[in-house]
Order: structure tokens, then sequence, then C-alpha cells
């Protein structure tokens, strides 16, 4: 599997523990779990496994931290010198951390080092410029009061993350609520805890005091569950699908928390035969198999006006054809394998279905090479609006490709979903990408390009796809609360 750093080395068998209070402990049950390569399907070591026991003493630590400790008396200057320490010391173990990445979630080395690892730092320099910019307002009211509010932290914050940009996910979540002044307890997912037990060693190093930042591993009916019920938990953020969102807003209802969700899509990619056909191919190529397929925006329905459509499958068909499916630690690969035999099994379930309701199979649909979890990047053909393959999150390297004649009819498909994350629309006529990207119900519209991300510019979606916006200053809003004060002047 390559020659990986020292530092690697020894983390292999180094087992995980919980990340409480400053201090690295064993769950109180002291159970662990096998965490896999999915490459390989063998585990890479054992991790603690949090519960409802071991949430309710991050809990009390970061309700502590919030109250108590030396965090929320820090300047706010003092506050974005720390987030900025973080980002720096992500940069300077950026190699280590991209090898825990692809070990742990089986994403290609050339991806975590060029998207995962820069991209994480990036969020926290973001957010260290937000931590002093964060004020509130005077307002002209009526009578003789002076009004102003203040701009507060919500407190203590659960955060859900989920397994497919692990590392980034938990820098999207700790670095907004971390310069508004809140604490945090963050769950990685089960199947990737190895990025974040890592960021809980450099928030250590860059002096983070204790309890600010908690990290601990589990499942989600035991240590997610307890997270969202907890009585002293003021807020939860979570990534992840609908379905635990939906169970998640059910469970936080006896406690009213604040919540975030950002969840699926099956994102529409709309190309119009007077685009840049090659820009367009790329575009609809990238939008699908990067990082497997496993991305909440992922372009998988990828509706093709009819006069292009042979010449543009043409093109996209044999580009498809050159991904190096493999070892993701090989610097030839271009595409590794699915984080768990769950999702791998998932997919090809779905692959099946496209077959069993008539769409057309143009390349891959079967598993990949070796004993991970790998599956084969497939594009299906002649597909309807009303497939399951174009209705259904795959999460997976599985295009579906739908025809269409006019304007009016493709984004009333586009539309026709009940998720509404992202969208694309190619075409070198301004009037009309304008035009779509205003019909088009997702909270992301790209104009010929697909998957372009900015800390400053907000994420989030319409409809099933969630609630509220991360990255940006909209992210502000899901971790302050607002206070007014008056003040008798008469």
């Amino acid at each position: 599997m390559g020659t990986a750093p020292q530092t690697i080395v020894s983390f292999e068998v180094k087992p995980g523990k919980l990340f409480i209070d400053g201090k690295w402990v064993d769950a109180v049950s002291g159970k662990t779990f096998e965490t896999l390569n999915p490459a390989t399907g063998k585990p890479l070591t054992t991790v603690a496994e949090g519960d409802r026991a071991d949430i309710a003493l991050a809990v009390r630590a970061a309700r502590r931290a919030l109250e108590q400790g030396p965090y929320p008396k820090m300047s706010p200057s003092e506050r974005g010198k720390l987030l900025w320490r973080i980002g720096e010391l992500i940069l300077k173990h950026g190699e280590e951390l991209a090898w825990r990445e692809t070990l742990d979630s089986g994403k290609p080395l050339s991806d975590s080092r060029a998207v995962d690892i820069p991209l994480s730092a990036e969020v926290f320099h973001y957010y260290a410029g937000w931590a002093t910019k964060l004020h509130g307002e005077t307002i002209p009211v009526s009578g003789n009061y002076f009004n102003y509010t203040l701009r507060e932290p919500v407190g203590v914050v659960g955060q859900i993350i989920p397994w497919n940009f692990p590392l980034l996910m938990a820098a999207w979540k700790l670095a907004p609520a971390l310069a508004c002044g809140n604490t945090c307890v963050l769950k990685p997912a089960e199947q990737t805890p190895l990025t974040a037990l890592r960021l809980g060693e450099i928030c250590q190093e860059a002096n983070m005091p204790p309890g600010v930042v908690n990290i601990v591993p589990g499942f989600g009916p035991t240590a997610g569950a307890a997270l969202v019920e907890h009585p002293d938990v003021d807020k939860i953020a979570f990534t992840g699908e609908y379905i635990t969102g939906q169970e998640i807003m059910r469970n936080a209802a006896g406690t009213l928390k604040k919540l975030s969700l950002e969840l699926g899509g099956k994102s529409p990619n709309i190309v119009f035969s007077d685009c840049d056909v090659d820009q367009a191919v790329k575009g609809a190529y990238f939008g699908i198999f990067f990082n497997q397929g496993e991305v909440c925006c992922a372009g998988s329905r990828l509706f093709l006006e009819d006069s292009l459509h042979e010449k543009f499958l043409d093109q996209l068909v044999n580009l498809t054809k050159t991904i190096k499916v493999g070892d993701p630690l090989q610097p030839e690969t271009t595409m590794g394998p699915l984080v768990s035999a769950e999702q791998q099994e998932k997919a090809l379930r779905y692959i099946e279905l496209g077959k069993d309701q008539g769409a057309k199979l143009l390349v891959g649909g079967k598993r990949g090479p070796g004993d991970g979890f790998f599956v084969q990047p497939t594009i299906f053909d002649e597909a309807t609006n009303q497939m399951r393959i174009a209705r259904e999150e795959i999460f997976g390297p599985v295009l579906a490709v739908i025809p269409f004649k006019d304007i009016e009819e493709v984004i009333a498909q586009a539309n026709d979903t009940f998720y509404g994350l992202a969208g694309a629309v190619w075409t070198r006529d301004v009037r009309r990408a304008h035009y779509v990207a205003k019909r088009l119900k997702a909270g992301t519209i790209w104009v010929n390009c697909y998957n372009v991300f900015d800390a400053a510019s907000p994420f989030g979606g319409y409809r099933m796809s969630g609630i509220g916006r991360e990255l940006g200053k909209h992210a502000l809003e899901l971790y302050t609360q607002v206070k007014s004060v008056w003040v008798n002047l008469n």
C-alpha cells in the first residue's frame, strides 16, 4: 500500500482514544471498534467506542469550558490567532493527515493532498478572520430609549459529521463555532475517525484550552443520539442523509435545540447544445466521479439536450474509461474504493435497479478490482427522471443521463425531486444561464463549472437537502444568538 511516513507507520498500531476535556481517555464502557481500510477491507486500528456516558462527560466538559474556562475570556483577537494556528498546523502535518485520510476513507492520496488538507486549513484561516468582526448594532427605536444588540455564542454545540470528507467536514463545523466563542462536542463518522482524532492532537498543540473541543467517536444510535437528546447541548449541526436528519429533528424536539442540517442531493447537471463541449464533458465527469461519487452535491442526473446527446456521450464514455480504479496510495490511481462494504453493495444494487428499469448501461456496472470496496465508474443512458437511479441518492460513481428538448422541460424535470442542494448549467448564452440559475430550486448553482467551493461562499440546500447555510458569513448565524438590550434614558 505504498511507503508511509514514520508517523503513519507508528499510528497504524496505535489504538485511538476519546478526546474529552483536553485528555485522551478510554470509553467508560471499555468498548472499542475497528476502523477498516476500504482498499483492503482489513482493519487499520481500533478506536474507543463512545456512547451515552462518554457524551455526558464531553458535554459536561464543554459546559464547564464555556462558563468557567479561559476561552470565553479570550479577546476575539486571541481566538482568531488560535484558529489561525490550527490552520497552520494542519498544513504543517499535511502529509501525515493526507495519508490518514486516504487510509481511512479510500479516496486517492492525490485528492487528500490537493483538496482535503489545504481546504481544511483554509476554513480555519478564514474563520480566524471573522473572530474579530462579530458585533451587534444600535437601533433607532421609538421613545427615549437606547437600544443595542449583542451577538453571543449559542453555547455548547454538538456536531455530527459524515465519512466522505472527514477532516474537511470537521473544519466546516468546528471553525465557525469556535470563532463565535462556542465550545464543541464532535462525533466523527464511525467509518472514518482517524483524522478527527488527529485534529484533537492539533488542537492540543495549538494550546486550545481543555474542554473547548471534545471528540467522541461512536455510532449514531448510541453516541449520536445521546448528543442530540442531551439537555445541556444548545445546538446540533449535522451533515449526512436526510433520513437521519429527520430523526435528529424528532429527537431534538424535546429540548427545542437550534438545528442546522446539511443533507443529501440528486443534483441536476444541465448541458445545452451551445456549450463548450470539451469543458462540459470534463465538468460532467468531475461532477459525478470526484471522490468516487461520494459527494452530497454530485451531479448524478445529467440532462443532455437532444442535438448534443451522441457526441457528448461518446466523449464522456471515453474519458470515463481512462479512470484508474485501484490502490488509492498509488500515484496513478484516480478513483479509490467506496468507504465501506455497505456503500459498495448499495451502489451495486442501484446499478441492477437501473438495468431492471430499462436504462442503458454504457460503461462500468461492476465491482472494481481487489478485495476492497471498489465499484467501477458507471454511466446509464436512456434514463428517465422517474427511475430510481434518477430519484434516489446513490452516493457512488453512478450517473443517470436524461435527454431533453427545450428549456422549460428541463427546468421542470430538474426541479422534480424532493432534494435541492445544487445544480449546474452549461451554455454560452448568458441570458439563458441566469434564467436557469434563477429557476432551479437549489442552494448552489454552478454555471460552466462544477464542484467549485470557497470558505467565503455559503453552502446548503432547499427542501429535503437541509436547513441553514455553512461557510461564509452565513455560518455565523448558525453559531450565534442575538440579544436585544434596552436602556431607559428618561
